[in-house]
């Protein structure tokens, strides 16, 4: 009996002896690890003109490319007013050659007195106002023209739809918004780093980041490859949204980790675990 407690005994004394040493073990120092969120540039899509919706091409989570037509306004009246600057435009033309032709015919009779110079003058300044009415007509035709194609919205960058905000027959006014895309590019990490590590890391210092997300091809956490890409040179207290493993009111200094290997699995918002080797050598260029 006695030889059993004794088994016992050194049972618990050799695993609490392990469990200490387990939980008190000292990290790398060459490893600084650091927490963050995933951030994606988002743009509102909106319309430069005013007016009703005729047509939406793209629904939420739909890809769309640069440069692409995603939503045209009904453009009657904006193509009618273009095709009244048009005729303006002939129109001031006409009276333009009409003038400069009397101009040129008239103008020499003024040195033998067969016209008097107030006539001169007369058609000098016809002739210069014709120029300058032909001229704003044509300013306003081209107003007119990118008026009309006002009417017709492209995607400013690769991206992927977020919110589809409007419907086709609603009205919306200039700088409304009718869409909110999430570009591809770039997709970066927001984190915060104590100060007591600052010293250690560098601008294009290469790290690892890891979503919480285990890929099914390889029964790991996803892995993706960037850079320090931007470091403040102010410091802020630890933001209460922001996990550590230190004093939340530590002074924090925030970074930004580009992501080179970008896929479709970031999204944004997402928590990810950046690793920092800190004998990295080198710099990559940010992409």
């Amino acid at each position: 009996m006695n030889k059993k407690i004794i088994a016992i005994i050194l049972f618990l004394v050799v695993a609490v002896a392990g469990l200490y040493i387990f939980t008190h073990k000292k990290s790398d120092p060459n490893k600084l690890t650091l927490y963050g969120n995933i951030e994606i540039r988002q743009v509102d899509l909106s319309f430069q003109v005013g007016g009703k919706i005729a047509q939406m091409f793209k629904e939420e989570g739909d890809t769309v490319h640069k440069g692409e037509l995603v939503a045209i306004l009904d453009n009657r009246d904006y193509k009618s007013d273009y095709e009244k600057a048009d005729a303006n435009v002939a129109t001031t033309q006409a009276l333009k050659a009409d003038a400069e032709d009397k101009f040129t015919r008239n103008a020499p009779l003024v040195s033998d007195d067969t016209i008097s110079k107030q006539d001169y003058k007369t058609l000098l300044n016809t002739k210069k106002k014709s120029a300058a009415d032909y001229k704003a007509a044509v300013a306003q035709r081209k107003y007119a023209k990118n008026q009309l194609g006002y009417t017709k919205l492209y995607a400013p960058d690769e991206g992927i739809i977020m919110v589809r905000v409007q419907e086709p027959g609603a009205t919306v006014a200039k700088g409304q918004s009718v869409y909110t895309m999430a570009k591809t590019k770039p997709v970066w990490v927001r984190a915060y780093v104590n100060e007591t590590d600052l010293g250690n890391i560098k601008y294009g210092q290469e790290v690892k980041v890891y979503t919480d997300t285990v890929n099914p091809a390889t029964g790991e956490k996803r892995e993706y490859k960037g850079q320090i890409g931007y470091i403040s040179p102010v410091a802020e207290f630890t933001p209460k949204t922001v996990q550590s493993t230190d004093t939340r009111t530590n002074l924090v200094y925030r970074i930004r980790v580009y992501i080179y290997d970008i896929d479709e699995y970031l999204r944004q918002g997402m928590p990810v675990t950046i690793s920092v080797d800190l004998n990295t050598k080198g710099a990559r260029t940010k992409k």
